[in-house]
């Protein structure tokens, strides 16, 4: 059995550009499709404002918008320091966290969604996400004529019969597809006929990070010899004896489950019974689903928004409340991965900053680690069910237990979820590209 793609066998050049739009942050990846070449997956790691960060594959979900709802800036660039006094003075408006707005209703958490930020006065989220889209196309379209040798002839070639994937949380399906489809016409992407729509495909979260764990190999036949190339690292998989794998998917918005097994009806091959979402010859795998796949609103921004929410508590009526978002910021971006149930520190302000009663010296917070753990929680707690009960209904035994996404960087949560997978005999392991699933 072999996992290797075959070479394309199409007549002329093809492209295929993949956005996954994230909750927090977003990507991009291609492959260029050469006749009787094999393809060759590659990232997008060059962006507007972050050009000097070496393979940065990843840049901020977000849009400023300024009062005549004009896109300002995107991405990275909405990030910049020195637009601070500008967004403050012209009264920019931030969209985040957007595509939380789309969500269907079967996977809305009602303690959840009152911390979903609103959108800009007079915008969609089909606007904005339109937008977005937009940004990473021109982008794409940079990377790809900078990085290849006669790069602008090569996308002059291509650009008008360009495929898209687009990926989405599992559980989203008919109605969230079809916005994220208006939403890439009205990027110009592709016409707004039958012959356009068949060039947008969708892939789902769950499936996308399988093809990636495929891709480092931490399935089917590279599970048998991990233990050997990789101590400790999914070596237990156990796809040849009909064991199933469960892939954890943790990003800022949504917690997406899915198990996969080898197929049954065909020897030495993977094969998916439910019809692909996204199936491109040369980007699809055929995989046997067990059960279901499953999409919930914990994921880590919701970690961070329980820090703001305590925050605001412990320091209403202190002169440090102006610091709050100050806090939270630096909770979000430098402390939250880190934490490994220890006191945690929060660097806000100078060194003159000192209050003891408030646990702040030095410019310098301390929380508890009974503090932050509670922010973690209930996320954890979901995570750890969710597993638990995509156990049970699976038809196969699952062996394995693969955590990807941006919020399986959290020490915490990787521990905590570790010990709860233990006693069901399941063996547990995050990619070292868990980043930029």
């Amino acid at each position: 059995m072999s996992l290797k793609r075959s070479p394309y066998s199409g007549t002329t050049r093809k492209l295929v550009l993949a956005f996954d739009v994230g909750t927090t942050f977003s990507g991009i990846s291609y492959t260029i499709l050469d006749p009787g070449q094999v393809p060759e997956i590659k990232g997008v790691t060059r962006f507007p404002a972050q050009e000097k960060v070496g393979g940065s594959s990843k840049i901020p979900t977000i849009i400023y918008y300024d009062k005549t709802g004009k896109v300002r800036a995107v991405g990275a660039e909405a990030t910049r320091d020195d637009l601070h006094d500008i967004i403050e003075d012209e009264g920019w408006v931030k969209a985040e966290w957007f595509k939380l707005h789309m969500r269907p209703k079967s996977i809305s958490d009602p303690n959840s969604l009152s911390d979903i930020p609103p959108l800009p006065a007079g915008k969609m989220v089909i606007d904005i996400l339109s937008d977005f889209i937009q940004y990473l196309y021109a982008c794409a379209k940079t990377y790809i004529q900078d990085s290849h040798a006669n790069g602008t002839n090569l996308w002059a070639s291509v650009e008008d019969t360009i495929d898209f994937v687009l990926t989405h949380p599992n559980g989203w399906e008919g109605a969230q597809q079809q916005q994220m489809r208006r939403a890439a016409v009205r990027a110009g992407l592709v016409p707004d006929n039958q012959e356009g729509h068949a060039r947008i495909r969708f892939v789902t979260e769950g499936e996308a990070s399988l093809h990636f764990c495929i891709r480092n190999g931490l399935t089917a036949e590279a599970l048998k010899v991990r233990s050997a190339l990789d101590e400790g690292c999914c070596a237990h998989a156990d796809f040849q004896n009909g064991g199933g794998v469960m892939i954890v998917d943790a990003g800022g918005g949504t917690i997406d489950l899915s198990v996969y097994g080898k197929a049954s009806n065909k020897k030495g091959a993977f094969e998916e019974i439910a019809a692909p979402q996204c199936d491109h010859p040369y980007l699809r795998l055929h995989f046997h689903r067990l059960t279901n796949l499953l999409g919930y609103l914990q994921g880590s921004v919701y970690v961070t928004t329980r820090a703001k929410g305590f925050l605001e508590g412990y320091l209403k009526g202190s002169k440090y409340a102006d610091d709050i978002d100050a806090m939270t910021n630096y909770f979000d971006k430098s402390a939250k991965l880190i934490f490994d149930s220890n006191p945690l520190f929060i660097k806000f302000g100078s060194s003159r900053d000192k209050d003891l009663k408030l646990r702040i010296r030095g410019g310098q917070l301390t929380l508890l680690g009974t503090e932050v753990e509670t922010f973690f929680e209930p996320s954890v707690a979901c995570i750890i069910r969710a597993v638990k009960m995509q156990c049970m209904a699976a038809r196969k035994p699952v062996s394995s237990v693969l955590l990807v996404g941006g919020f399986s960087a959290s020490e915490y949560l990787f521990s905590k979820l570790k010990e709860a997978v233990e006693p069901l005999k399941l063996n547990i392991c995050r990619p070292d590209s868990h980043l930029y699933v």
